[in-house]
């Protein structure tokens, strides 16, 4: 279902989806009263839902969804201060993810398609609540509706040598469902801990407004990445929402080095491309886990880490909203351990003060 009350954009949103074979737009609403009584009449499996709307707002209508029938929704947002600051309370209300609203323009709709699709498309696999997902994800293939690039294409293997006495590093990456899961686990890391670097798939213009709210929440300093920033104890690094995040060695301390370049597995920033550069800038001395999400993405970095001698860890199926990165990466033989995300943030803390 379609809920937006821009008639162009529930006409666009529905022409985009209708040559993608995975998705039916079964109703489209105008605003949340209008879909409350299509909802009687027609079962949904994802909702895309406009911020804001007349008679009640997205918001207002996501957190009343969420007690009586939670779905998976999908908010689609506008790219202003306060549209970012209502997708964030969107995410934390149960929302599976985060759209920025596309122009109205036919000549720029083209280039968001693969973005609203598979974040369609991951939705549906999504559990939420009492809700099982309609299929569990093992890989990335239903979300091919774009070229794929590997790390190598972007982020070539770098051989150095590493002492071993480096010091400690965090790495996190997550897609669907990943903001809340990267919250939990910040919230129960300790504020003097290693720095801690973080790639979650988001739209361009959100990530921004995500390390803000994370840094209410943690006690950990967090903020959106920059090049060349210093990373330090007890500060944690978002990768930007249309950029690469790695990690580069300098006179043995680390720094962000964010970039710009093609997608790897589809995304940018690629959870492939920083846990390259920490496996080959870290080595032993890492820790990293892949959250919660849909696809391949991560899994690979993954291995990387492990193989260099790190410590890795992938979230378990029983607290993923979508088993899917993690599960790729369980197959690889890239997770040293395999955990709730109760138990990831004790575990890291264990780990990097032993």
């Amino acid at each position: 279902m379609i809920v937006d009350d821009s008639l162009s954009i529930r006409l666009m949103l529905k022409s985009m989806f209708a040559d993608v074979p995975e998705i039916s737009v079964v109703a489209t609403a105008q605003d949340p009263l209008d879909a409350q009584e299509k909802m009687k009449r027609v079962e949904i499996d994802v909702m895309t839902l406009d911020v804001e709307m007349p008679h009640m707002d997205g918001i207002t209508f996501l957190e009343k969804l969420m007690k009586l029938k939670p779905i998976p929704v999908v908010m689609i947002s506008t790219l202003t201060h306060e549209g970012s600051t209502s997708a964030m309370k969107a995410l934390e209300l149960g929302a599976v993810d985060v759209i920025g609203k596309p122009s109205q323009k036919a000549d720029e709709i083209a280039q968001y398609k693969p973005t609203i699709v598979s974040k369609v498309i991951a939705a549906a696999h999504a559990r939420i609540g009492q809700r099982k997902p309609l299929v569990t994800p093992t890989t990335a293939k239903i979300l091919d509706v774009e070229p794929s690039l590997t790390t190598d294409q972007v982020l070539p293997r770098r051989s150095i040598a590493l002492t071993g006495a480096e010091p400690p590093l965090i790495a996190i990456g997550a897609s669907t469902g990943g903001t809340e899961a990267i919250r939990k686990v910040l919230s129960d890391l300790s504020a003097d801990g290693p720095g801690v670097v973080i790639v979650q798939h988001m739209s361009p213009g959100f990530t921004k407004s995500f390390a803000e709210r994370l840094n209410i929440n943690s006690p950990l300093t967090v903020q959106e990445a920059a090049d060349r920033m210093p990373i330090e104890r007890g500060h944690a690094y978002l990768a930007p929402g249309d950029r690469h995040l790695a990690v580069k060695t300098v006179a043995g301390k680390y720094y962000c080095h964010v970039f710009d370049a093609e997608k790897v597995s589809r995304h940018k920033p690629a959870v492939n491309v920083l846990f390259r550069s920490v496996a080959d800038q870290v080595g032993k001395q890492a820790t990293a886990t892949l959250l919660t999400g849909m696809g391949d993405d991560g899994a690979t970095g993954l291995k990387e880490i492990a193989d260099a001698g790190g410590f890795t860890i992938a979230q378990d199926e029983a607290s993923c909203i979508v088993f899917g990165m993690p599960k790729v990466a369980i197959g690889l033989g890239a997770a040293k351990e395999i955990l709730s995300l109760e138990k990831i943030a004790t575990t890291i803390k264990e780990r990097t003060t032993s």
